[in-house]
């Protein structure tokens, strides 16, 4: 196989995966043929292509394909090429490119979506000491709350700041997505009661929205289908699941993830309990059951992405260790924080990541400390989601570290407030991120 075939397949496989995952859009994308439209859409294609950043050939091969712009018609183009390209014929072709590079127009949000800079957050945040007050103060005021569990976070969220948006006469709009579904065996005190969603869903003075059932790292497909909006205030994880972000794929080998986690999670396997899939774990004579997508890691890469594409101001809350140091690695400058194939753990951080780790490490409960005054923040994050509408890479304007699971005034989940009985874990941190647009 020559180079060119080789580039022509790994577009054509990114092609298909783009496909599998945005299939809402790939229902819309009937729209760019019409023949008021089709003009338009080969002339933005053409735009896209040149302006992408894929290998030359594959540029190549797709403006030849679309003949430069001058078609006026599907039969215009090369429906070979076409077909060798994407592996689909013309129409479809077009279709799946318009898709690909992003032409296909979201339906008109129910939501609309705050206008905030994101240097007026970070004066904010240097400003106040309570976060969630950002929703006071927003055009909009919205949170989103991923990984929701029973909703404790989310209903401390309305209790403390739906009445006082609603006496400046405005809804506090308030989104929760979790994967757990609702009839699952598994999972256990994480489901919210009826009587919660209920209860959230009755208050005049919320826009709620629930998600069950839904992976929040889709947030894309969410927000393009309209069942959640394209941008909050506010985008909030409490708790972040361990091992899911607990170590980065980009970092860490498939291999060395698995050691680790039989090594400190214990024999693992697949198995059915009732009528559904679930992963059972041996761990010091216990039999455990989990869902079954408790151990797929995703790395905090992916949950930085999240943040930084949904929210103005991205909260992370009652951070345990494990999964702090590997997202405080993605988030400082320089390689040196992100060894390959070497796990953190309790030996090695001092020398891995040095002063900062003397500095917060010294950090008192409740306390609040710039994370660039220890060291740069890290200025081209790649983007790690799957259904990336931005391919672009990002960067954090401010990040603050905070000590603690709880905080005076401060909304927080059940699970961050069961730290203190906890006399074995350390305590644990608040990342609070402001991503540049």
């Amino acid at each position: 196989m020559t180079p060119h075939d080789q580039f022509l397949e790994a577009f054509r496989s990114q092609l298909t995966r783009h496909l599998q995952q945005r299939g809402q859009e790939w229902e819309r994308s009937r729209r760019l043929l019409e023949a008021s439209q089709l003009t338009h859409t080969l002339h933005r294609l053409i735009e896209r292509v040149r302006a992408s950043d894929l290998p030359p050939a594959v540029q190549d091969s797709l403006l030849t394909a679309l003949n430069h712009g001058k078609a006026q018609r599907i039969q215009d183009l090369s429906g070979h090429s076409l077909r060798t390209i994407t592996g689909l014929p013309p129409s479809k072709a077009l279709r799946a490119l318009g898709v690909y590079f992003d032409l296909v127009e979201a339906p008109p949000s129910r939501w609309q979506a705050p206008s905030i800079d994101s240097e007026i957050v970070s004066a904010f945040l240097g400003d106040h000491a309570m976060p969630f007050e950002l929703l006071l103060t927003s055009d909009v005021p919205s949170l989103l709350d991923l990984g929701a569990g029973d909703l404790s976070f989310a209903a401390e969220v309305a209790d403390l700041y739906a009445p006082k948006i609603r006496q400046q006469n405005r809804t506090l709009v308030l989104h929760a997505i979790d994967r757990l579904h609702p009839q699952s065996k598994l999972g256990g005190p994480l489901h919210p009661s009826p009587e919660m969603v209920q209860h959230l869903r009755s208050r005049p003075d919320l826009s709620f929205q629930f998600l069950p059932d839904h992976d929040m790292c889709e947030f894309d497909n969410l927000a393009g289908s309209g069942r959640l909006a394209t941008r909050y205030a506010i985008t909030a994880c409490w708790a972040p699941a361990t091992p899911t972000f607990a170590y980065e794929p980009t970092r860490l080998s498939p291999e060395v993830i698995e050691e680790e986690l039989h090594r400190l999670k214990g024999v693992f396997r697949h198995v059915r309990y009732g009528k559904e899939s679930a992963l059972e774990v041996r761990h010091r004579d216990q039999r455990l059951l989990f869902p079954p997508w408790k151990f797929e890691i995703r790395g905090p890469l992916a949950l930085l992405d999240l943040l930084a594409r949904s929210g103005h101001l991205g909260l992370l809350g009652a951070v345990d260790s494990q999964v702090f140091w590997e997202v405080l690695a993605q988030l400082l400058e320089g390689e040196r924080y992100r060894p390959k194939d070497e796990p953190f753990t309790p030996d090695n951080l001092p020398s891995i990541f040095g002063d900062v780790y003397t500095r917060l490490s010294a950090l008192p409960i409740g306390e609040v400390l710039s994370l660039s005054t220890c060291a740069p923040l890290r200025t081209n994050l790649p983007r790690a989601l799957p259904t990336a509408r931005l391919r672009d890479n990002y960067r954090f304007r401010s990040v603050m570290i905070r000590r603690g699971a709880v905080f005076p005034n401060m909304p927080a989940s059940s699970t961050a407030r069961r730290f203190g009985d906890m006399v074995e874990e350390a305590p644990p941190w608040m990342v609070i991120a402001v991503p540049e647009p």
